[in-house]
């Protein structure tokens, strides 16, 4: 039997324990090739399409770097993870733990984002649960919790000498016991006075008083009429009393479960503190990682579940054509005789708000949208218009109306956030979490540069922030700075999700590593090519063997070291044709395709008569992804 010619790349003369050795690889088209790839380097593997490059790489040194990691695991680990076939190889020596980066969607989880395949979300779930600050819808005041020094430190404002009371309100954890019950219980712990209209009195001797208020149900008195008499005592800076102060409050926010009130004698008015996490009457969730994660029960809105859509009403059938006023009948299904009058009491309240009835839906704002969709104390938005029709179900012509306006939207409780509502009270820099994974990457990149924190809440996220700035910045380096975090993995190109993968594995700071990508310039304009470049450059400096399988010419020219897998495609390839430093190709292969069309020897040249086009795809019309009327050529079907 014949054996095959073995085709030999040029190889090294000392230093051996620096290179990857491939023996006479055999896979697919490969003729028996041996190749030396140095490590640490940015090794660029360029070739025509079908060459063997692929086979290469990802078959042989991809799989073997994989299947050596497998068979180091114990027997009990590898039942689980199956056999796997050894390329078609003489033997590799040298070889790095392998990471492969690959032209393909890794995931189709509704629930994956770019925030979570690039980890950068879960920073920022840490940062708001460390530094974030929770603010009341009602007043827009910060919420904030008294401890135990907080009141003391008021306390010792005051001079020396002093005279102050402690007190706690009335409790009113059992609302149906009678007051004379409940003040019995607390003579009975050893309190032994309380305040009412300002007046200190014993409270055996109220209880003696007969007074009416005694035989009420506790619900039944205004909260503010009773107050309880922990300790007095006068402000002095000796240990002891500060001790004293100290356990007095202790002992007034365990009996009332949170709250209590300091009077100065003397002063018009007492001072509240409360140790609960509240404000303008609302119980507040302290910040904490949880509570912003959309894939726990505990953080995720309870309408869509985390996934940010339900079925609902949907707005694109709603609105059809954006491009139309509401005056002009953008609402599809306020049209009619009946179901017109829904527009006309719109159109004729719309002046008390300064509703622009006249712009085009298109460009509305947000808040004009909502008034729009949920309406006004003068006049029924959208929604109380299917709500009608629901409430009206029995009849056929409004269920098959809902049926024709139903499907995936937006959920309506947590506007795409997937979260609760309470998170978005918590804020960072002025802006909620559910702002920022809506804003571009780029944008984002520089709020968190220019952002203004505290001395202490810099020291608590500065480890955060340095990691959120970073992979934010490799984004923008990678030309991924249009894209949101809240974008669904699913809907991105194969080129973007590669490049998404590489910003992680960049954030991970692993070395010693050998990283293997699939033509990562698919779908890159060419203006970003000197980033990317830059970004391997960033992997390869941290102690790491980059492999770069590309047709990019500013790639293959900016490589440590280049190979060449041809001279043609299928049968034809499967030969080392180059193998060295990019300079050298134009003397050692001369004549090889690659250096043929980057010399300019060969080119595909411009047609001198192009054929005429008659028919067009025309796309108008204005959204996320398209800004302005398209057209191109047709020539498909007539």
């Amino acid at each position: 039997m014949k054996q095959k010619a073995t085709i030999e790349a040029p190889l090294p003369t000392t230093g051996t324990d620096h290179w990857i050795q491939i023996r006479g690889a055999r896979g697919n088209n490969l003729k028996n090739i041996n190749l030396d790839i140095p490590k640490n380097q940015l090794v660029v593997v360029t070739g025509v399409s079908g060459s063997g490059k692929s086979t290469i790489t990802m078959d042989t040194l991809y799989a073997e770097g994989q299947r050596r990691y497998v068979e180091s695991l114990s027997s009990y680990a590898r039942q689980f993870l199956g056999r796997m076939k050894k390329p078609e190889v003489d033997y590799i020596k040298g070889i790095c733990p392998a990471i492969a980066i690959e032209q393909k969607v890794s995931t189709s989880n509704a629930r994956s984002t770019v925030g979570t395949l690039t980890e950068i979300y879960d920073y920022l779930r840490m940062l708001y649960a460390r530094v974030g600050r929770t603010y009341s819808p009602i007043s827009g005041a910060q919420v904030k919790k008294h401890e135990v020094k907080d009141v003391n430190d008021y306390i010792h404002t005051f001079p020396a000498g002093t005279r102050v009371q402690l007190f706690i309100p009335l409790p009113y954890k059992y609302k149906d016991r009678l007051l004379d019950r409940e003040l019995s219980l607390l003579l009975q712990k050893g309190y032994s006075r309380l305040r009412k209209a300002g007046e200190l009195m014993d409270i055996q001797d109220f209880l003696s008083s007969k007074d009416p208020i005694l035989k009420l149900k506790i619900e039944d008195i205004p909260t503010d009429t009773l107050y309880i008499l922990i300790d007095r005592f006068a402000v002095s800076e000796e240990e002891d009393n500060i001790r004293r102060i100290a356990d007095s409050i202790q002992t007034a926010f365990y009996e009332s479960e949170g709250e209590c009130w300091v009077d100065v004698v003397g002063s018009a008015a007492m001072k509240g503190f409360n140790n609960r996490f509240e404000l303008d009457g609302l119980l507040f969730i302290e910040p904490n990682p949880q509570l912003f994660n959309f894939n726990n029960p505990f953080g995720a809105c309870p309408s869509c579940e985390g996934f940010s859509m339900v079925m609902g009403i949907d707005e694109d059938k709603v609105v059809p054509d954006k491009s139309l006023s509401l005056y002009e009948g953008a609402i599809a299904c306020w049209k009619g005789e009946k179901l017109g009058l829904w527009l006309e009491e719109v159109l004729a309240q719309a002046h008390k708000y300064n509703f622009p009835v006249h712009l085009p839906y298109r460009d509305l704002s947000k808040e004009q949208r909502n008034m729009l969709w949920k309406g006004t104390s003068s006049f029924g938005g959208i929604h109380a218009f299917f709500k009608e029709l629901e409430e009206k179900a029995y009849k056929v012509q409004n269920r098959v109306m809902l049926a024709r306006y139903r499907g995936r939207t937006l959920c309506p409780t947590c506007e795409g956030a997937r979260l609760r509502v309470e998170a978005s009270y918590v804020k960072v820099g002025g802006r909620g979490i559910h702002e920022l994974i809506d804003e571009p990457i780029d944008e984002l990149y520089q709020f968190f540069k220019g952002i203004d924190l505290g001395d202490f809440d810099k020291k608590v996220g500065n480890r955060l922030l340095q990691e959120i700035s970073s992979r934010l910045q490799y984004m923008c380096d990678l030309g991924l700075g249009y894209l949101t975090l809240n974008r669904v993995s699913a809907t991105l190109s194969g080129g973007e999700t590669q490049r998404i993968n590489l910003t992680r594995l960049l954030g991970s700071n692993l070395t010693s590593s050998m990283y293997i990508l699939d033509e990562p310039s698919v779908g890159l304009h060419p203006r970003d090519t000197e980033r990317l470049v830059k970004v391997l450059r960033t992997l390869r400096d941290l102690g790491n063997t980059v492999i770069v399988v590309e047709h990019e010419e500013d790639l293959i020219k900016n490589a440590d070291y280049l190979i060449d897998i041809g001279p043609a495609a299928g049968i034809h390839g499967g030969e080392v044709v180059f193998a060295g430093p990019y300079a050298d190709i134009y003397t050692d292969a001369a004549n090889s395709l690659t250096t043929l069309y980057m010399s300019g020897r060969m080119e595909i040249p411009v047609p001198s008569i192009r054929r005429k086009t008659s028919d067009f795809i025309w796309v108008k019309g204005r959204n996320k992804t398209i800004f302005k009327t398209l057209m191109w050529p047709f020539r498909c079907i007539r």
